[in-house]
């Protein structure tokens, strides 16, 4: 069995790919279907899949930064971006040779897809996308989100502190872990929640300075005091102004390594 892993935030369109990759690659086996990146980078890393279709844009990790870190992590993975509207990521892709498909998926295109999968397979090719290219590529298409900037990044929200509701400045938070369908958000003062989930953060937090380091964990970049990595690759973050240190699941300790 060929294994996959699917990165894609909408229901609809993850599993309109998945009956369509169904019936055009029988053999291959969806060990994952998942709707943000933190937890398909998770899954990338515990099953080592054949394939990899990432969605671009997603809360959280998006497919370009998935597959940066996969580079390392799951090296022997061949990727398949999936973008809906991206024209600068398209140009990049079409000038490095990099699979992807655009939304709606097409059945022929799908189809067309897979064949080059099988075939780079059999010539024992797999996996092995010229990772020069794949980082020029990276490079191109961060280029072209610097040129599209997202709306302004949050500022200051409210939370819940017993009966209290408070307003709390976002640069004055240490961390946000996730609790079900809330938020904790840590700060010096202490905790306060936040009735919403921690993916619904991913997108309007400043990613200059908030990065997430577990699927439940984000940080703030400015609360830290050192970040170490163990023998097995996984990262402990010291905090300057909150006493506990935060676990850095092993794939993310790669977002790390400029630091």
């Amino acid at each position: 069995m060929v294994k996959c892993v699917i990165a894609e935030d909408e229901s609809l369109l993850r599993e309109a790919l998945q009956e369509q990759l169904a019936k055009a690659w029988p053999e291959l086996q969806i060990v994952a279907a998942c709707d943000d990146g933190a937890s398909a980078l998770d899954e990338i890393v515990a099953h080592q899949p054949d394939v990899a279709f990432l969605d671009i844009r997603m809360p959280g990790l998006n497919g370009i930064e998935i597959a940066e870190a996969m580079a390392t992590a799951s090296p022997a993975t061949q990727i398949v971006f999936v973008t809906a509207y991206d024209q600068y990521a398209i140009d990049a892709f079409d000038k490095g040779a990099i699979d992807y498909l655009l939304k709606p998926v097409s059945y022929d295109r799908l189809t067309s897809t897979i064949q080059r999968l099988k075939t780079r397979a059999t010539a024992g090719r797999a996996g092995s996308q010229d990772h020069t290219a794949l980082v020029a590529l990276l490079g191109r298409v961060a280029a072209g989100q610097a040129a599209n900037p997202r709306s302004e990044p949050l500022v200051w929200l409210t939370a819940s502190v017993g009966n209290e509701t408070r307003l709390i400045m976002v640069d004055d938070v240490a961390y946000f872990k996730s609790d079900n369908k809330y938020t904790v958000v840590m700060t010096a003062a202490g905790e306060a929640l936040l009735r919403k989930p921690i993916r619904d953060l991913l997108d309007v937090l400043d990613t200059t300075h908030f990065k997430q380091i577990h699927r439940s964990t984000i940080v703030n970049l400015k609360a830290v005091a050192s970040v170490t990595r163990d023998d097995n690759g996984k990262g402990l973050v010291k905090l300057k102004t909150r006493p506990e240190t935060l676990s850095v699941s092993q794939p993310y300790m790669l977002l790390f390594k400029n630091m």
